[in-house]
């Protein structure tokens, strides 16, 4: 099969007009010009890597949209995976946590029953599913459960979480509150005072309880050892200094996620572990909570991959916007998106489009805004929307 007449961005350039052969899955042959058979042309369509997602939050909004709202895991992960397919992304990791309490959608209970599934339903999917199981720290209780999943290999990247508010994300606790309220919906402003007080009472109670609870490094260290016999790789998470980065190199750590300072993301950078932050951030170039701006961090040179964290869309965009003012080149901007993910998780058939690398590809069009027309994994199509599809009849037309 041939991808023919469209620009195609390579790892060390873009080929303003050129050619993808495919073959059982794989890229065969990328040449310039047009295919030397009449495949259907895709002029003015842009093919780059299948997006890699390290870190997307999605699964457990899909399964809990609303608080007590549950649906079916099996409907969540089938929908995410359509949603995801559209988007262009062909490798995602979903990220899953034990982290609150029994009825919490991130129960260790619902974690287990998250990852079960992922991994019980990985071929029947479009995109190729893997799981991202976050450890907060201050639940040392979830060690035997993630090192039983590890023994079983149902995990492929571990994160060391502590979203104690006072440090990391929310080292400024009134942005804690902030959050917290524009999260809830709340609206101090206009509620009565009594249920004002009555709401800050029990958020400063919830933080008092997390700030309490006792950090077991000796658990921490005995998970980031096993997952390193698996070769399953670990990232530290919201890291706010250089002395935090330090310690988690130290233990083992090779990817530094969402660093909310610039001291840390440049402790990191200096350390050699690879940094991860969100394309949400970089496209909108500023964080939710105020902390490190992704797109000013990549400015710096301080990024190498960037994730969905809770929005699909994000990737693509960013890593377009990021070329279209002049940030960086777009195969240097696609990068983060795709073969730097690829180097960190060591997939090392996927991520670029070169001859012998897995077939996925997302071809995109920019009619003023850029949209994905079509997504392909392993030489097959999973997103396939009614633009191509009209190229094809006009090709079948025209050859008659």
């Amino acid at each position: 099969m041939w991808l023919n007449d469209l620009r195609v961005v390579l790892p060390d350039q873009v080929l303003e007009h050129g050619s993808i052969r495919i073959e059982d899955g794989v890229i065969a042959e990328i040449c310039a010009g047009c295919a030397p058979d009449s495949a259907p042309s895709l002029n003015g369509l842009v093919a780059i890597p299948g997006i890699i997602d390290l870190h997307g939050d999605m699964l457990e909004r899909d399964v809990e949209p609303r608080p007590g709202a549950r649906f079916p895991i099996e409907l969540g992960l089938y929908e995410l995976d359509k949603r995801l397919a559209a988007c262009g992304i062909t490798t995602a990791y979903a990220a899953i946590s034990f982290a609150w309490g029994r009825d919490d959608i991130r129960s260790q209970e619902n974690a287990i029953a998250m990852i079960e599934t992922v991994n019980a339903l990985r071929d029947s999917l479009l995109v190729d599913f893997k799981v991202h199981a976050r450890f907060e720290v201050t639940n040392p209780q979830t060690a035997p459960i993630l090192a039983r999943l590890l023994e079983a290999g149902q995990v492929d990247l571990v994160s060391i979480m502590d979203h104690t508010p006072g440090q990391g994300q929310y080292k400024d606790v009134d942005n804690f509150f902030s959050f917290m309220q524009r999260w809830l919906g709340v609206d101090l402003d206009t509620i009565e005072t009594g249920l004002h007080e009555k709401f800050l009472t029990q958020v400063k109670a919830k933080v008092r309880q997390q700030a309490q609870k006792p950090r077991d490094w000796d658990v921490v260290r005995d998970v980031l050892t096993l997952a390193r016999q698996h070769r399953i790789p670990v990232a530290s998470h919201d890291d706010d200094t250089a002395a935090k980065v330090s310690e988690q190199a130290a233990l083992g750590v090779t990817i530094s996620e969402f660093p909310v300072t610039l001291e840390a993301a440049q402790a990191a950078h200096a350390c050699g572990l690879a940094i991860i932050m969100g394309a949400p951030n970089a496209y909108r170039k500023q964080s939710t909570s105020n902390n490190l701006s992704a797109f000013d961090a990549i400015k710096a040179g301080l990024v190498d991959i960037l994730a969905t964290d809770y929005y699909p869309a994000a990737p693509l965009h960013a890593a377009f916007r990021l070329a279209d003012e002049g940030v960086m080149p777009l195969h240097q901007s696609v990068k983060l998106i795709s073969q730097n993910a690829a180097a960190a998780m060591g997939l090392h058939d996927r991520g670029r489009i070169a001859p012998g690398s897995s077939a996925d590809l997302v071809l995109v069009e920019n009619d003023g805004f850029h949209r994905v027309r079509g997504t392909i994994r392993r030489g097959v199509p999973i997103f396939w929307d009614s633009h191509l599809a009209k190229l094809a009849q006009v090709s079948a037309l025209l050859k008659v």
